[in-house]
């Protein structure tokens, strides 16, 4: 797939305002060179080729690798029935990415323009070479460092070896440092075309996802490289972001999902994809589909992260009520579970939510982002999708300060937790007090938090992994609806009932709930987890043979 790499470069341009695929050089040119030079001649040649990063930003996608959201078939990560494969886009794609970003800026560097011109634009891929970097580290660990624009496929370093996650991290901690600097502040994006372009805000944000995710990483996983260091990173981008002054959050949790959550009037937005056709964009205009919303359903686990209005778990609180009906579990809950979820009796999909009655996979349908009245009419959703936003700086930072310091402040905790709480009306807060007296864990708290606020936004996988904790919620029987007569037909209970647990919360003579009528979705039997090698994605054999070897597998997986 190195090969692929290398054509992978062909300039993308932008003509008469639309995105166009000029055709590459390499089809008139032998293999061995590459040449585009009538091009990288002005401002607007380099905006076109930055278009195509935007292209290649991922799109909507229901992540069923964790214990949150599971769709109606075992996921191959997730339920531990993986093995090494030969090729994957999950290894090629990004590098076709970094490719794209390699050569503008190498191109770029030697364009005939002012260096706060170019660098505007170089700015622009080297965020994205970060971003892509990131992407290939979080799932490989160590991996190539390619870092140059290939122009012959005799090159050696088509063949260069893994490189150790450090440097390949600190490359992309240089890379957002010239975005930070170059990029244009958020409120310079003035014009409508240009919304959804990276910005200053952009690259403080991954700066502080890349740096908690790599502090806790090394932390919990015993690596050498210094976690506090990392977690600095974290810290300090999160407070260069905070005192810009340019974010808040969205005062309304439901909406903020929605049209009326879009644009910069929403100043949660830090880095979003632009999706059309509700506001034509410069960057591209994209159709999209969130792919049915009764693919996936959320699992029982997750719902019972949801605390209770006294601020307390499931298992402390004195409010859990007797779940006769289906909407039982929503009582005296944090707000967002009913702005997340849909009860019984709501209007949902083309013909209502009906528990066991539809194929939805027999856990808690998401109501969160689900617009029905456009689906109704279009058949798809266009919504913007946020792919960081201010919540997720402002728990981030939360638990930086936390894994930090070993503490956090309660003027920490209102400003971060408390006000993702008071946003959605959850009117109890979280204090060192508190915890103390209810003998609670501050850091499982913080990380509660994070849960339930970013249910299926893509977070929940990475934080298991950084975590270390993969090895305990994943290989566990996955649990959805609780079934109560009251709400089912009789034929219901008689077409599940060797899925559902008993009085005790057994099944198959395990406990596996806290009540009766739990359904297992998936059985702990059917799903494992190796802590030697599942924390890392093994590597496509492809890539190693075509390596000639100078590219190793992973621990455990050869």
């Amino acid at each position: 797939m190195r090969h692929d790499i290398f054509k992978s470069i062909c300039t993308v341009v932008l003509m008469g305002g639309a995105l166009a695929f000029g055709s590459c050089e390499l089809d008139r040119l032998p293999e061995t060179t590459l040449a585009d030079n009538n091009f990288w001649q002005s401002e607007t040649d380099m905006r076109g080729a930055c278009n195509k990063l935007y292209v290649d930003l991922p799109g909507f996608s229901h992540d069923t690798r964790a214990d949150d959201v599971i769709g109606t078939a075992a996921n191959s990560v997730s339920s531990g029935n993986w093995s090494v494969p030969a090729t994957s886009n999950e290894w090629t794609q990004p590098y076709q990415k970094i490719a794209v970003c390699n050569n503008i800026i190498a191109k770029g560097e030697n364009a005939p323009l002012l260096d706060a011109q170019k660098n505007r634009w170089i700015a622009e891929a080297r965020f994205f070479r970060a971003y892509h970097f990131f992407d290939l580290v979080r799932k490989y660990g160590d991996v190539p460092l390619i870092l140059k624009a290939f122009d012959s496929t005799s090159d050696p370093d088509i063949k260069m070896p893994r490189t150790a996650r450090e440097e390949v991290i600190k490359q992309c901690y240089d890379d957002l440092a010239f975005a930070e600097e170059n990029l244009p502040d958020i409120d310079d994006v003035k014009s409508a075309e240009d919304w959804g372009r990276v910005s200053k805000s952009a690259a403080r944000g991954l700066l502080v996802r890349i740096g908690l995710y790599e502090g806790t990483y090394a932390k919990y996983h015993g690596l050498q490289a210094d976690a506090k260091s990392h977690l600095k990173v974290c810290i300090d981008a999160a407070e260069r972001l905070i005192r810009s002054g340019k974010h808040d959050l969205y005062p309304d949790f439901q909406k903020l999902f929605y049209f009326d959550g879009e644009g910069r009037q929403n100043k949660e937005n830090v880095f979003v994809k632009i999706y059309g056709p509700n506001g034509a964009s410069g960057v591209i205009l994209h159709n999209n589909s969130r792919g049915l919303e009764n693919a996936v359903s959320v699992t029982r686990q997750t719902i019972d992260e949801f605390l209770y209005t006294d601020g307390l778990p499931r298992e402390k609180t004195a409010l859990k009520v007797e779940e006769t009906t289906h909407n039982d579990v929503f009582v005296n809950r944090d707000p967002r579970m009913a702005m997340t979820f849909y009860q019984k009796g709501e209007e949902a999909y083309k013909a209502g939510y009906n528990p066991f009655g539809n194929q939805h996979g027999n856990g808690y349908g998401i109501k969160k982002g689900f617009m029905l009245d456009e689906w109704n009419t279009v058949n798809k959703e266009t919504v913007d999708k946020m792919i960081i936003r201010y919540a997720e700086i402002l728990i981030s930072y939360a638990e930086a300060l936390y894994e930090y310091n070993g503490q956090i402040t309660d003027a920490q905790l209102d400003a971060t937790v408390n006000k993702l709480r008071a946003r959605a009306g959850f009117d109890a807060k979280l204090s060192n007090a508190f915890v103390t007296a209810n003998g609670l864990n501050m850091l499982e708290e913080i990380r509660r938090e994070r849960h339930v606020e970013f249910i299926d936004e893509n977070l929940r996988y990475d934080d298991i992994i950084r975590w270390k904790i993969a090895e305990k919620v994943l290989p566990v029987t996955m649990l959805g609806l609780k079934y109560n007569d009251a709400d089912e037909l009789s034929t219901q209970r008689e077409n599940i009932q060797n899925r559902l647990t008993d009085a005790n919360g057994m099944y198959n003579g395990k406990k596996v709930a806290d009540q009766e009528g739990i359904y297992v979705i998936e059985q702990a039997a059917s799903r494992s987890f190796d802590p030697k090698k599942d924390y890392l994605y093994p590597i496509p054999t492809y890539e190693i043979a075509t390596s000639e070897g100078s590219v190793t597998q992973n621990p455990g997986w050869n």
